[in-house]
């Protein structure tokens, strides 16, 4: 299904919108914060999530690296790095389509992801305000890609904060 529908949306953005994403070049660094609900679709747990990422301001051609961290109520927790694209609808909102193979760990009796290596796809859609910091909401999906004989998958969704190292910096001079 990503393959069908997200990745050609995904291409059309990119091209649709390529002078909006060269304004991206004065971007900082980003440190987020995002909570939500786990496991949204299918409610086999009923947990929050919490999720921490660090996103790099440098792009390679229009993938910018970025970190993350996450960790369920149910003790499922992730951690990986991945790549994202922040595509810039005027001047105030970014849609933000991430992609990141992250370590699982946590099986409960209720979920099993089925293997270790897990791929999370997540879709933002974010507010940004004139200090740069954004308010945005996503959604991702995580699932193993097939790697192991099961393959549930996972839905979240997560409401998120992006604030400028150069503003966290700025609270410690």
């Amino acid at each position: 299904m990503f393959k069908k529908l997200i990745l050609p949306a995904l291409l059309a953005a990119v091209t649709v919108f390529p002078s909006g994403s060269a304004r991206a070049g004065d971007d900082p660094d980003f440190l987020t914060l995002a909570v939500g609900k786990f496991d949204i679709l299918r409610n086999r747990e009923e947990d929050a999530e919490i999720r921490l990422d660090y996103r790099f301001g440098n792009k390679f051609w229009i993938f910018k690296p970025f970190l993350t961290a996450a960790y369920a109520t149910n003790t499922s927790s992730f951690i990986g790095a991945g790549v994202l694209v922040d595509i810039y609808l005027g001047r105030r909102f970014v849609l933000t389509p991430q992609f990141s193979p992250v370590y699982w760990r946590g099986e409960t009796s209720k979920l099993d992801l089925g293997y270790a290596l897990e791929f999370r796809s997540r879709l933002e859609l974010a507010y940004r305000f004139d200090d740069r910091s954004r308010l945005g909401i996503s959604f991702d999906h995580t699932s193993n890609a097939g790697l192991a004989d099961g393959n549930p998958g996972v839905e979240s969704v997560m409401l998120n904060y992006s604030v400028s190292m150069d503003t966290i910096k700025g609270l410690f001079k």
